[in-house]
Parts: C-alpha cells; structure tokens; sequence
C-alpha cells in the first residue's frame, strides 16, 4: 500500500493524501495516454494539460521528470514483466522457443510507443537508463530461465540469442523494414533454430 493511503493510528486515511495520490496517478495516466496517442516524449505541459489542471499543480507534486518517471516505473512494472513472463512455459525446446517468441511479440507489440519513449531519453535521465538496464537483465534472465539449453552455448551464440530476442531487432523489422507481426514472429523463429542446437 502507498504510503500516502495507509491508515493512521484510528484507522483513518487522510483526505488530503488520498486526494494527492489520485492527482499524482492523473499524471501518471496522463503520459501513458499520451504515449499511447504517439506523443513520444510529452512535455510537463502537455501532461497537465492532458490531466486537466495547472502546470504548477504538476510541479507540486513532481520535483522534476525524473521522480515522474520513477511514478510511472512504479505504477506499471508489475503488469509490464507479467506481459513477458505468463503462459505456458513448458514443452520441447522448438516449442519453448515458439511461445517465446510469440508472447514477446505481443508484449513489444503493446509497450512499443512507451519503450520508444524511453529510449529516446536514455541519454538525458538516469532514472530512465537505470530502469532500462534492469528490465534487460530481468529478459536475459527470463531467456535462461526458459531456455537452460543456451547454459551450455558460447558467450558469443548467447550474446546473438539476446539481440534476436531485443526490442531493439523487433523495432527494426516492424518499423524500419516494415514486415508484418507475422512475418516478423517467423523470421525470428527461424533465426533462433538456426543459432540454438536441437540437442
């Protein structure tokens, strides 16, 4: 529970506090919508105007952009790792590969804009770099978990297995060479057989 909600000793929660979250998840909801509408990289303006009150209402509750982008890190990274790690996980390796591939399409797929977003002010915030680099870690160490076959392959075929599988290769056959969902789910398939041994 936040701590802006936790009852006090009589088991009342302050009005206050509960209306100030409220306001700070307005923001949060805010800059995921308008992500989600292709606004990229919003402006604290564009966020107050979106959650319907006053800049400095805005800056009232958040210092600066960095402690709005540890509220939202906070508000969705729960439900952001669920997206790559549910389903079924068991079967032969072709098929662990096949669900791999599918359920990471689908979550790319719906954090697109978001992760876009990110990455286009990795070079000016550490709270985003940081979150950045620990969402990595956590899909290398999902890549293990899934696959133990990759423990005994070589630095070198592993490091491939972790580009095949980025954001970053997704974003490139969606995005730049403009293939389809589909054709983009079978063209990594087809690369992961071909770099992982059978046996």
């Amino acid at each position: 529970m936040s701590d802006f909600l936790k009852p006090d000793s009589e088991g009342r929660v302050d009005g206050r506090r509960l209306r100030s979250e409220r306001s700070r998840l307005a923001f949060v909801d805010a800059v995921l919508v308008l992500q989600e509408e292709g606004v990229l990289v919003p402006t604290a303006q564009q966020i107050a105007d979106r959650a319907g009150v006053g800049i400095r209402s805005f800056f009232r509750h958040f210092e600066d952009m960095e402690s709005l982008f540890k509220a939202i890190d906070d508000h969705i990274r729960d439900s952001y790792e669920a997206l790559f790690i549910s389903g079924d996980r068991s079967g032969t390796l072709e098929e662990r590969i096949d669900g791999m591939v599918r359920r990471r399409a689908d979550a790319f797929e719906s954090v697109t804009n978001i992760t876009q977003g990110t990455r286009a002010q990795l070079w000016r915030y550490q709270t985003l770099r940081d979150n950045y680099a620990r969402n990595q870690r956590g899909l290398r160490k999902d890549l293990d978990n899934l696959l133990p076959e990759l423990h005994s392959l070589p630095d070198e075929t592993r490091q491939s297995i972790d580009a095949i599988t980025s954001f970053e290769m997704w974003d490139r056959l969606r995005s730049h060479q403009g293939l389809s969902k589909t054709a983009s789910v079978n063209l990594l398939r087809t690369l992961l057989k071909t770099v992982i041994p059978a046996d």
